[in-house]
């Protein structure tokens, strides 16, 4: 190992980020439910748990952490901007 791969750690989760990686790997019988348990158990509004997933999915500690989970909740976010990308380019104008 040289000087440059020396303390070169890579960086872990805090509680937080584990704790919220905990609650969306849950199921959930309903969405008031976990709305529910955002606010009771991450002291959050379910706006700034959801920006701070999507902050979280990005970190590499996460998908070491919880990879298939992160995988996932990748494809989810793709596939919700691949259709909303479809819904706003079919009432616009035509493309050339």
């Amino acid at each position: 190992m040289d000087a440059g791969e020396s303390a070169a750690e890579p960086a872990a989760l805090d509680d937080r980020s584990r704790r919220i990686l905990a609650l969306e790997a849950r199921s959930w019988p309903t969405p008031d439910a976990k709305s529910e348990a955002i606010r009771s158990e991450l002291g959050l509004s379910g706006a700034r748990y959801y920006r701070i997933l999507g902050g979280l999915i990005e970190q590499p500690a996460a998908l070491r952490h919880d990879p298939q989970l992160v995988n996932r909740l990748l494809r989810l976010r793709d596939a919700r901007v691949a259709a909303r990308a479809r819904r706003t380019l079919s009432h616009g104008r035509q493309l050339d």
